[in-house]
């Protein structure tokens, strides 16, 4: 017999609408910044992000998909975008012929770079600057525990995009 649903009681419930809205919210802002700043949407700016912190600034394509949270088609039709604008070229995998690789050119690191601080702005002003030492604390905390059980599930899964939280984990560890 299947036990019965676990119902969020009124505090739970007004918690996740909360964080439902707060989270939607928050990113339409960033986005909104980034396209008024940087003439970007996030998706194309993370994508440069991912390209600019890989090894020689180039990335199979099927990793950049993973790693974004995008569908195979999905990086394509951005990675062809991204061409267009010569921050971004194709090449051949060099160990399998049918695979392809995205990499940064100069352009799209400079395009990058030019957008990058008010990006940062974006985020300080919409998150950090809301918080206080404290509350920010509270927030790696309440991330770290809810990564520490989503991760292993979509790892699981054979979903990829553990291993750049990861790095960036371990990067920020270091500083």
């Amino acid at each position: 017999m299947t036990p019965p649903p676990r119902w969020l009681d009124e505090d739970e419930r007004q918690v996740w609408l909360d964080w439902i809205f707060t989270t939607r919210l928050f990113w339409e802002e960033l986005e909104r910044d980034l396209q008024r700043d940087a003439g970007l949407s996030f998706g194309y700016y993370e994508i440069l992000v991912m390209l600019s912190e890989a090894p020689e600034r180039r990335l199979r394509m099927s990793e950049l998909a993973d790693a974004t949270q995008s569908s195979r088609s999905r990086l394509s039709h951005a990675i062809t975008r991204l061409e267009a604008a010569g921050w971004v070229q194709r090449e051949s995998c060099p160990t399998d012929r049918r695979g392809a690789v995205a990499a940064l050119t100069d352009e799209g690191f400079a395009a990058l770079e030019a957008a990058a601080p008010d990006h940062v702005e974006s985020v300080r002003a919409h998150l950090f600057d809301q918080l206080s030492p404290t509350q920010q604390q509270q927030l790696r905390e309440i991330c770290d525990a809810l990564l520490d059980h989503l991760v292993p599930l979509a790892e699981a899964r054979g979903d990829t995009r553990a291993r750049f939280l990861e790095q960036a984990r371990a990067t920020s560890d270091r500083a």
